[in-house]
């Protein structure tokens, strides 16, 4: 089997344990302060490699989101949030893309794009699953403040871990 594959089942399995079992209980007894969130799953989106077909990208965004639903026991927002990413990632992809394109034997990881190029992508698309998933759980804006609020402290500390994240495993696939 592909290297590249075994190493995204791994990633596919630990990041929807770690957000299952561990990052969920993050905001437990912060009842005052409900604005705190840890979301880390949809960093398996943004790592899939560049060569990946967008309609395996948006399947395999339902996949994790599913998941991640099955242990938050929610009704598919996480799943909708995830796949709404998977749809939109193309579409940064492109609007980021280097003059000289892309190699698309790999995946866009810091170790590959540049540490630059790789915070303004994740947090492009985490921003933009973030706000989607607060909307969705939401279902309306008369919540805008507190969409926002959520959206942004959620922002901070999930990009806080991915950058742990990139820094600890910099995968290289």
């Amino acid at each position: 089997m592909n290297s590249v594959i075994v190493a995204n089942v791994f990633r596919f399995f630990g990041l929807a344990l770690l957000q299952g079992l561990v990052f969920q209980n993050v905001g437990a007894g912060w009842e005052s302060f409900p604005y705190l969130h840890v979301i880390v799953y949809p960093i398996f989106i943004l790592l899939l490699p560049l060569r990946t077909p967008r309609a395996l990208i948006i399947l395999l965004g339902f996949t994790i989101g599913f998941t991640v639903d099955i242990f938050y026991d929610s009704l598919g927002v996480h799943a909708s949030a995830a796949v709404f990413t998977a749809f939109v990632r193309s579409v940064v992809l492109q609007f980021m893309e280097p003059r000289g394109g892309y190699n698309v034997n790999y995946s866009p990881t810091a170790a590959r794009m540049g540490m630059g190029w790789f915070l303004r992508y994740s947090a492009i698309l985490m921003f933009i699953h973030l706000f989607f998933y607060f909307s969705v759980e939401a279902f309306t804006f008369v919540y805008i403040v507190d969409i926002l609020l959520k959206t942004i402290v959620s922002f901070i500390l999930s990009m806080l871990f991915i950058i742990i994240y990139q820094v600890l495993f910099n995968p290289l696939d």
